[in-house]
């Protein structure tokens, strides 16, 4: 279920998302509307997946992610087929609306329910293979998208990939199960009937009394703290996709050395999951995962200190190292706090502010810029991943201490 949660993830990611950048110019030429017109397609679709994830969350809780995964692939080649037949504004809106819903049923969220449900001691390896795999995601689908669009046109292209996306809801609908009691398990795969040890049972701190819905999980410190760092992380890492290269380029740095640290990010959360998933079995996931964000506010203070190249490097080293390092911790830490039963609905909740920081970082980090610059824009970004470090500390020294 793992690998086959990565490879559709990677598929979801690549095609409902990040192939969208590499699709802009091309419908900008033939469709006669703005930039920012088109871009706000897709800044529909994540408001609307944000909010899907929340009813989603729900039935994940209640039915397992199996038919909401395949419904969301299916639903998701519709929408991406639908798009490359768009002749105006009002029909590209029209079907990323529909990306956004299939978005909130195939993304992450849902594929950490099955994680969550399925595994207790090898929990972070699991999530280590399905967001490494899933991190080469833009390097796979971004080169592909355009191989395509060159080879064949646009509209051409993303039938292919609609027809990919769709082919997705084949292993959901084979390969997920809604729990390990399904297949004679418990969690990490040992037989119902075989000796269960203490690492594989619920932790002792999730208590389900107070818990008549999801929304009481936030009762407990850790989920709020924990929530808040997650949104203001997403603040930090989207305002930086957007914003840097045009800050290096404004700073002197060559324009292929700015565009290559661009790229460089992706590839080194990759390398920060990796890092955080083998510390973290000796000093704990939530201690290492703060100080990598400690490390991201060093790298934006690099940007100031240092003269380029070595500030791009430097930047890149340690902001990259913390980009993905939440899609780790975050599920991590909230199994630790949440019990099963509720814990895909506080996940949806999660997403929604996540998602609500991916949407507004770009607006609200450019009118900073705008009106002070890029000194004070980044300054902010610096700022957003220092508190996001702070939360996630007490976030994990609430969860040590959970009754």
């Amino acid at each position: 279920m793992v690998w086959a949660l990565a490879v559709t993830e990677t598929v979801s990611y690549g095609v409902l998302y990040y192939s969208f950048a590499v699709f802009l110019v091309p419908m900008r030429e033939e469709l006669g509307a703005t930039t920012a017109q088109l871009s706000g397609a897709l800044t529909l679709s994540l408001a609307l997946s944000g909010l899907g994830a929340v009813v989603v969350g729900r039935w994940l809780d209640r039915w397992g992610a199996r038919w909401v995964m395949t419904a969301g692939s299916l639903l998701g080649g519709a929408s991406v087929l639908a798009w490359s037949q768009a002749g105006d504004l009002a029909q590209l809106y029209l079907a990323f609306a529909g990306i956004g819903l299939a978005s909130a049923a195939v993304l992450y969220e849902p594929a950490y329910a099955v994680i969550n449900t399925w595994f207790r001691r090898d929990r972070p390896r699991a999530l280590l293979t399905l967001t490494v795999v899933a991190g080469f995601a833009s390097t796979i689908f971004l080169p592909t998208s355009q191989l395509l669009i060159d080879g064949v046109g646009w509209r051409p292209a993303l039938v292919v990939l609609a027809a990919v996306v769709a082919a997705c809801a084949l292993p959901h609908a084979l390969v997920l199960r809604r729990s390990p009691a399904d297949l004679g398990l418990v969690p990490d795969g040992r037989p119902d009937d075989g000796p269960r040890p203490a690492a594989a049972a619920p932790a002792p701190d999730v208590d389900l009394a107070p818990y008549r819905g999801p929304a009481a999980a936030y009762r407990r410190p850790a989920v709020r703290w924990l929530t808040l760092a997650a949104a203001l992380q997403m603040v930090a890492n989207a305002a930086v996709a957007v914003f840097l290269v045009a800050y290096l380029l404004e700073a002197g740095a060559p324009a292929g050395l700015a565009a290559l640290a661009a790229g460089g990010l992706g590839a080194l959360s990759v390398t920060g999951r990796i890092v955080l998933t083998v510390l973290a079995a000796r000093v704990g996931i939530g201690r290492v995962t703060a100080a990598m964000l400690l490390g991201q506010a060093a790298g934006v203070a690099a940007l100031f200190l240092l003269p380029q190249p070595a500030a791009t490097v430097v930047f890149v080293l340690l902001f990259g190292a913390g980009f993905g390092v939440l899609n780790i911790a975050r599920p991590t830490l909230l199994g630790q706090v949440v019990p099963q039963p509720v814990f895909a609905a506080v996940s949806g909740q999660q997403a929604l502010a996540v998602q609500f920081g991916r949407v507004v970082a770009p607006v609200a980090v450019g009118a900073l810029i705008t009106a002070v610059g890029y000194g004070a824009g980044f300054t902010a970004i610096a700022g957003c991943v220092l508190a996001a470090a702070v939360l996630l500390a007490l976030a994990d020294r609430a969860a040590g201490s959970s009754p």
